[in-house]
């Protein structure tokens, strides 16, 4: 313990030394730092600070150092994301190559694809995106339909893939294609990596209610994959999509934490637009027990994470535990949404009046984007059917 404590202190001193004051501010959408051949960084600041963590490794700081990760322990881990949060430190890299594919690569990538490919993903060099729905195969993942050919020394890929978020600004893509078109559904699909400026790979944003068009439809015209870029075993895909999906899951249900931040709190936007008494209490007595409510629902949310994080630690996972995270952390982040909306009343039907505020603005785009993410990552119909079946054992 003592171990730890040291290591607390010293990463509470090294934050303080090398996060800059720009960084340890409320999460602003156009100020994110995303990695990519192309990548810009929004300040002089986020530039010092991305390179200040992933010289450390602590962009992924749990990857094994031989692949240029932090080599944290867990309980490290859990110890450097304390602090930042203890001093509003912002995340130094967003990129699904962190989030999803990588540890599922880390999990059944061959020795030279980890040596490939995680190093760039820790230094924010390359951006992923997730080629798995199609516009037939969305809730029912194993019906897809795009395929790859079998050339010899390459496969030939063709077929299109639909909510692909930034895939426009992506490098990279991971795809769940069909190479056995003779196998029931989850078998006879093999897991790609295929590179975004191959011949034949195009993008097609779609935009969504939010105004923003992050998600994408790519097509795969006759794309040669060199066969290097299969991941696990031929056929056998559907093992390393549900060690993805896994992580997928746990990362949908921590959202809040990596979407813009509201330069408020949830009590103090109702005091000052609802009002309050003498005593500094909220006036409007339903509005205060909704938030208490939610309050406890939240901290009832994160001892549910504390307890994956410690069966994790002593090797322990329950599989079923994701499922759930992402169920409950996306409805709740509804319910969030809503909650505000419902503060703010009428102002809260702002979209772009130059009479509104930033925060009227921002509550009601978050209200339209999180919509979504009951939808992403597998709908809450289809995590509470696995549920049912896997935790209850309920007959299909």
């Amino acid at each position: 313990m003592s171990d730890l404590n040291t290591f607390r202190e010293e990463t509470r001193a090294w934050l303080l030394d090398n996060c800059p004051e720009s960084q340890r501010q409320p999460i602003v959408k156009d100020e994110q730092i995303w990695g990519g051949r192309k990548r810009e960084f929004p300040s002089a600041d986020a530039q010092k600070w991305f390179e200040a963590m992933a010289e450390r490794g602590w962009t992924a700081p749990t990857w094994p150092k031989e692949y240029g990760g932090g080599g944290l322990s867990p309980d490290e881990a859990k110890i450097l994301q304390q602090e930042m949060a203890r001093l509003g430190c912002r995340p130094a890299l967003y990129e699904i190559g962190i989030w999803m594919f990588g540890p599922a690569l880390l999990a059944f990538g061959t020795e030279e694809q980890k040596l490939e490919h995680i190093p760039k993903i820790v230094r924010g060099e390359i951006r992923w995106a997730q080629g798995y729905s199609e516009p037939s195969a969305g809730s029912d993942l194993a019906s897809l339909k795009t395929k790859a050919e079998d050339c010899g020394d390459h496969f030939l890929v063709n077929g299109t893939k639909i909510w692909t978020t930034n895939a426009h600004k992506a490098d990279w893509i991971f795809c769940l294609v069909r190479t056995n078109p003779d196998a029931p559904k989850q078998q006879g699909i093999s897991f790609l990596l295929i590179d975004m400026e191959s011949e034949g790979v195009s993008v097609s944003p779609i935009e969504l209610i939010s105004g923003e068009s992050e998600f994408c439809q790519t097509f795969f015209d006759n794309v040669k994959v060199p066969k290097a870029n299969l991941v696990g075993e031929l056929n056998k895909g559907w093992d390393v999509a549900k060690e993805l999906l896994k992580h997928e899951r746990a990362m949908m249900s921590s959202m809040e934490s990596m979407t813009e931040k509201e330069e408020f709190s949830l009590v103090d936007l109702a005091k000052k637009t609802l009002g309050a008494d003498a005593k500094g209490a909220l006036n409007n007595p339903e509005v205060r027990t909704k938030i208490a409510a939610l309050d406890m629902e939240m901290q009832a949310f994160a001892q549910l994470n504390e307890r994956m994080f410690y069966q994790h630690k002593a090797k322990q996972s329950d599989p079923r535990l994701p499922l759930l995270l992402k169920h409950i952390g996306t409805k709740q982040l509804q319910r969030k949404d809503e909650l505000l909306l419902e503060i703010l009343g009428n102002k809260s039907l702002s979209w772009e009046s130059a009479a509104s505020s930033h925060t009227e603005h921002t509550v009601t785009r978050n209200w339209a984007f999180d919509k979504a993410h009951t939808i992403a990552g597998g709908t809450s119909e289809i995590q509470l059917n696995i549920i049912a079946k896997r935790a209850l054992g309920m007959a299909s």
